[in-house]
């Protein structure tokens, strides 16, 4: 199943938990309750996974462009 969609605003350098944004971004929620923009890595410990309700994840293109790839 093909996943389609962009992410619409701007992408701060690093994530809710400081950790830096590179090529990889998930607008999810967390286990702690309220949603946060995390790397893969932030997302691993505080995340509640990836669907419906659950979070997105994202993929920088060549383009400067967010890809939704997952969720």
């Amino acid at each position: 199943m093909a996943v389609i969609g962009h992410w619409h605003g701007p992408v701060p350098e690093y994530d809710d938990f400081g950790d830096r944004i590179m090529m990889e971004m998930v607008d999810g929620a967390t286990r702690q309750g309220p949603w946060a923009m995390m790397t893969p890595k932030s997302h691993k410990v505080h995340g509640r996974g990836l669907g419906i309700g659950k979070g997105q994840r994202y993929k920088k293109q060549p383009d400067g462009k967010w890809l939704k790839v997952e969720g």
